[in-house]
C-alpha cells in the first residue's frame, strides 16, 4: 500500500509570492505544493495539500489524519507562536510530524522565537525558503518508510 503524506499550510500562506517576497520568497504555494507532490512521487508517496486561515480548520485536518496519512507536514505559520489547541492536536496525534517554517524565526522579531507547536511534532525545518518543505519531505519519507 501506497504511503500517504498530508501537508498542511496555515495562515496568510495562500499569499505566498505576493506577500512580503523579501522574506517569504516568491515561489506561490501552488507551485510549492506541485514540487511537494512531484517529490513525493520519487519517493513513491501520496502527498496531499491542503490550506486554511482557519484555526478550527486546521485543527480538524490534524485530527482527521490520525487514520488516513502516514506522516503529516505543517506551516502552523502564526498560529505556531499563539496556538496552544494546535499543540494539542498534534500531541495527540500518533505519526510522524515534521513543523516547517520558510524564515529563521530565531532570526526575527521576539515574538516570533517561541513556537508552541515545536514541542509536539519530531522535528521543524526553517530558513531555508520553499526548500524548507522539500528538507521535511525528505526528512519525513526517512521516519515513515518500512
Amino acid at each position: 500500500m501506497k504511503k500517504k503524506i498530508l501537508v498542511i499550510h496555515g495562515p496568510n500562506l495562500n499569499l505566498l509570492g505576493v506577500r512580503e517576497p523579501h522574506l517569504y520568497g516568491r515561489s506561490s504555494l501552488p507551485k510549492i505544493n506541485g514540487e511537494l507532490k512531484k517529490l513525493g512521487k520519487t519517493f513513491k508517496v501520496a502527498v496531499e495539500c491542503v490550506q486554511s486561515n482557519s484555526e478550527s480548520k486546521l485543527i480538524d485536518k490534524i485530527q482527521a489524519a490520525r487514520s488516513k496519512v502516514d506522516g503529516l507536514i505543517i506551516n502552523p505559520g502564526g498560529f505556531s507562536h499563539t496556538s496552544v489547541a494546535i499543540r494539542d492536536a498534534l500531541a495527540a496525534l500518533e505519526i510522524p510530524k515534521i513543523e516547517v517554517h520558510l524564515t529563521n524565526p530565531q532570526a526575527r522579531e521576539e515574538f516570533r522565537r517561541q513556537m508552541i507547536t515545536a514541542g509536539a511534532v519530531d522535528g521543524v525545518i526553517s530558513g531555508f525558503g520553499a526548500h524548507s518543505y522539500m528538507l521535511a519531505l525528505q526528512a519525513l519519507f526517512t521516519l515513515i518508510r518500512p
